[in-house]
Order: structure tokens, then C-alpha cells, then sequence
């Protein structure tokens, strides 16, 4: 019941500004630590082994901390887990994009510009389109599938763990010179750690969307994706609004040929299209929460 709790109470309350702009956020806090040590321990020599005992050092902490708050009570508990969530803070984001997109290509650029790490200068329409959707789907994934999913495997400390992991792949989990080395453990270790979240929100996305013929295509569409987990949620989110998604793109001034996802999908996309997502994004909501709310109510 505290899993549900928790995702009621994100779902409700989001993100409240009046809270984080006076205190930080966990992640942020996550991030702090991170940064620090970024600063101070990525140098040669052994950068791969500074990076690990980085990762080690936060699985330890991140983990320590959950416990301390599971033994408070279960209110301390999902109040932490709802924290952690980000189903309404994701559609928020998202939403601003398709508000931004009808009032101009500018406007739009400016939203999308806040949600993903491309270049978005010379992005129109349905590339702000793209981009919003893509980000949807990966973030549904790794915002609130995997947490919960970790929540369920592990209990809130999981939870932690797992955000603190997402959160250094996030800042150091790069192929650049500086995070080669010393952000391989995070990467290696986030992937493992949303292997099977990727995949179960894959199976949700289709499920809820009356699309599970699709598997077979996400199944092989998937893992051509750069990413060895975010290929599963954009392809299923894909195949079930029929629209092509991923496409070329713009990483600081370098314009990459990346591939269509379901390049026989609708390309021309705008704001309904990103709201037909944020649609699906709740509708997998809904039906973790009463999946989560019926096991709560049978054990």
C-alpha cells in the first residue's frame, strides 16, 4: 500500500514549487555529490576505478539512507518514494512543449530545449514534435517505471539506489574524453539496472493501447537503437500512435543520421501528437497503479 500511496501522491502533487524552491531536491542533492566528485576524482590515473568506487560509494549511501527512512514508518516511506517519482512532473514538461508548439516553432524550441540535450535552434515543428515524444517515452521509463519496478524488487532503499545510479549516468555516463573512464561503472550499471523496466514499459505502452500486435516489431526495431534500454519504450510508444519517431539530429553542431523508429509512421507530428503520448503516459499509470493497489489489497 505504500507503493501506492506514493504514486498517488506524485501523481496528485508533482513536484511542488513553493517546496524545492526552498529546499533541494534529492535529486539535486544526488547531483551535488556527483559533480563533487567528478571535480575532485576524475583524473589519472585509474579513473575507471575512481568511477567504480564512485558508484560503490553511492549504492552504499543511497541504500543506508533508505533504511534509515523505511524504519521511521510507512508514511516517512511513501512520502520518500512519491519524492522519487515523476509521472506528473514528466507531463507537465511535456505538456509545456505542446503549448509552446501552438503558439510558434520558437516558442516550442525554448520548451523542448528544457527536457532534451540535442541542438534545438534549427528544429521545427515536427522535430520539436519528436523530440517532446521521445523524451516521453524514455522518461516514463526511467522516471517511473524503473523506480517503482526497484521499489517493488527492493523496497525503498532499491528505489534510492537506483535514482542515485540514474542520476550519475546521467552526469558522467558519457563516451566524451573526460567520462570515458570514469563514468563506464555508472553507465554499465544504469543499463543493467533498466534492462527489464525498459522492456516492461515497452509491454505496458502496447497493452494499454490496445497494441500488443506490435511486439514482435518493437522486439526487432529495439535493438537498433543507440541505446541498449531507451529503443524499447520509444519503439512501443511508435507503433502505438503510428507516428515515426527518432530520425536525424543535431549533438552540438554535428548533424547525426540516426534512423527512423517505425519509419512508415505519421512524421508530419505537432502538439495533438504529443498530447496523444501524454495520453499513453497516463493511461500505463493507471493501470501500474491498479496492478499495484490490487496486489497491495490481496497480500
Amino acid at each position: 500500500m505504500t507503493l501506492a500511496l506514493a504514486m498517488a501522491l506524485d501523481a496528485i502533487f508533482g513536484e511542488p514549487r513553493w517546496l524545492w524552491d526552498r529546499a533541494p531536491h534529492p535529486a539535486v542533492l544526488m547531483g551535488r555529490a556527483i559533480g563533487w566528485a567528478d571535480q575532485r576524482f576524475n583524473q589519472v590515473p585509474a579513473q575507471r576505478v575512481k568511477g567504480l568506487l564512485l558508484v560503490l560509494a553511492l549504492l552504499a549511501g543511497s541504500i543506508a539512507i533508505g533504511l534509515v527512512i523505511s524504519l521511521l514508518g510507512w508514511p516517512f516511506e511513501a512520502l520518500a518514494a512519491a519524492i522519487l517519482l515523476a509521472q506528473k512532473s514528466l507531463v507537465q514538461h511535456v505538456q509545456a512543449v505542446a503549448d509552446a508548439l501552438r503558439l510558434s516553432a520558437s516558442e516550442g524550441r525554448r520548451a523542448v530545449a528544457m527536457i532534451v540535450g540535442r541542438d534545438t535552434a534549427t528544429m521545427e515543428g515536427p522535430a520539436i514534435a519528436r523530440s517532446a515524444i521521445e523524451s516521453a517515452a524514455e522518461n516514463l521509463s526511467d522516471g517511473v517505471i524503473a523506480p517503482i519496478f526497484w521499489f517493488a524488487i527492493a523496497g525503498l532503499p532499491g528505489m534510492l539506489a537506483y535514482k542515485a545510479i540514474n542520476t550519475a549516468d546521467s552526469m558522467v555516463g558519457y563516451l566524451t574524453p573526460r567520462h570515458a573512464a570514469f563514468g563506464w561503472a555508472a553507465a554499465r550499471l544504469d543499463d543493467v539496472l533498466n534492462w527489464v523496466p525498459a522492456r516492461l514499459t515497452a509491454l505496458l505502452i502496447l497493452a494499454t493501447q490496445s497494441a500488443l500486435h506490435a511486439w514482435a516489431a518493437v522486439r526487432a526495431e529495439a535493438p537498433q537503437h543507440r541505446s541498449p534500454n531507451a529503443g524499447w519504450p520509444e519503439s512501443a510508444l511508435a507503433r502505438a500512435l503510428n507516428i515515426a519517431l527518432s530520425g536525424p539530429r543535431a549533438y552540438e553542431g554535428e548533424m547525426r543520421d540516426f534512423p527512423f523508429v517505425n519509419p512508415r509512421g505519421l512524421r508530419n507530428l505537432g502538439a495533438t501528437d504529443i498530447e496523444a503520448a501524454i495520453t499513453a503516459l497516463w493511461r500505463v499509470w493507471a493501470a501500474v497503479f491498479l496492478a499495484v493497489l490490487a496486489i497491495a489489497i490481496v497480500v
